[in-house]
């Protein structure tokens, strides 16, 4: 074992979470010994308690407790990820340069690990270094059951870039969902507050954002701000449509909630829409029936972001997952009859 350790947070290495800084600098140290140090208070950060996303900046001192020698049996095993798991995440990929890789991320995959989650894209992480010595770094978020353009980054540089970018809301993001009935106006906006329901597992599962009105934003505690636009784009009857969504916050499920909030869930979202409530017509249920899948329809189509090499503004897009192409299919639906831009009127 080493003894305690108090170690400079150097130039290059601010602006990320204190168990990534700790991975990388002893790679040998498990995620799992990482949150037990945290919750001993064992690991501080400049003399203080701190959490494992707690993020570091430059010359804080982290006080590091003893750890295992290298050469020591490592409190958790990290397998190696399977080829058939890295021929799938590598299939993903929709574009690669030297400072970014963007994938097209699966339904069902877990961006990072968590309670009962073993396979996950930061997991899976190694299989995308192509040739870098490093493993790209995750700067955003995506719900483990929402497809599409996650964006990755292959440099310290990049990853400090982007992070920023995502937390200051300077980049464009455009969601698609097959929605149960027909918003109205077609064309709009939604703001509310979003407030966190604890949830009924032992660990907090099951939890979900409750839509707060605005006049009680500032009397409800934990509430926090949410600002949607969204685009009714075409329509099947008065059972469901296809709607564009553009969320201007980042609040969890803030997309979801919302939609729900007003009474037209996304189809195959249990959670806000009704595990078994089937739509009949009337603009509510999160399932439609027949032939169209119970998969959450939620989409990640495109994201827009200054390139952290070029500094010019890119945008990435992604095609539908299957079970959205067979549902735009069944309704005679092509991705080519959205416009690239559903909102310009609004902006």
């Amino acid at each position: 074992m080493s003894g305690v350790q108090i170690i400079t947070v150097e130039p290059g290495e601010g602006d990320q979470r204190l168990d990534r800084w700790l991975r990388r600098r002893f790679p040998h140290v498990g995620q799992g010994r990482i949150e037990k140090m945290c919750r001993k208070g064992e690991l501080r950060v400049d003399g203080a308690r701190a959490k494992p996303a707690t993020r570091l900046e430059e010359g804080q001192q982290v006080r590091v407790p003893p750890l295992p020698a290298e050469g020591e049996k490592p409190l958790v095993h990290k397998p190696r990820v399977s080829d058939a798991d890295a021929r799938m995440i590598q299939a993903c990929v929709i574009h690669r340069d030297d400072h970014v890789i963007v994938l097209n991320k699966p339904a069902g995959l877990a961006v990072q690990g968590g309670s009962g989650q073993s396979r996950h894209v930061d997991g899976l992480s190694e299989a995308l270094r192509f040739g870098f010595d490093e493993n790209p770094r995750l700067v955003h978020r995506l719900d483990k059951d929402t497809s599409g353009v996650l964006v990755l980054a292959r440099t310290r540089e990049a990853a400090t870039r982007l992070t920023a970018a995502f937390r200051h809301r300077n980049t464009r993001k455009i969601y698609w969902a097959l929605v149960a009935g027909v918003p109205t106006p077609y064309l709009g906006e939604i703001k509310t507050g979003l407030v966190k329901a604890p949830g009924h597992g032992a660990r907090g599962e099951g939890e979900k954002m409750n839509v707060v009105h605005l006049n009680d934003i500032d009397s409800t505690p934990g509430a926090k701000r949410a600002h949607t636009y969204y685009a009714t784009l075409y329509r099947v009857a008065g059972r469901a449509s296809w709607v564009a969504m553009e969320p201007v916050t980042g609040r969890t499920h803030q997309l979801r909630a919302h939609m729900a909030g007003i009474g037209h869930p996304i189809i195959g979202d249990g959670k806000y829409g009704g595990s078994g409530q089937e739509n009949l017509g009337d603009g509510w249920g999160a399932q439609l029936g027949g032939i169209i899948s119970k998969k959450l329809h939620l989409h990640a189509r495109s994201l827009s972001f200054e390139h952290p090499g070029t500094r010019k503004v890119v945008t990435y897009t992604a095609p539908l997952p299957e079970h959205m192409q067979q549902s735009w299919e069944t309704f005679g639906w092509t991705e080519d009859l959205a416009a690239d831009d559903p909102f310009a009127e609004l902006m």
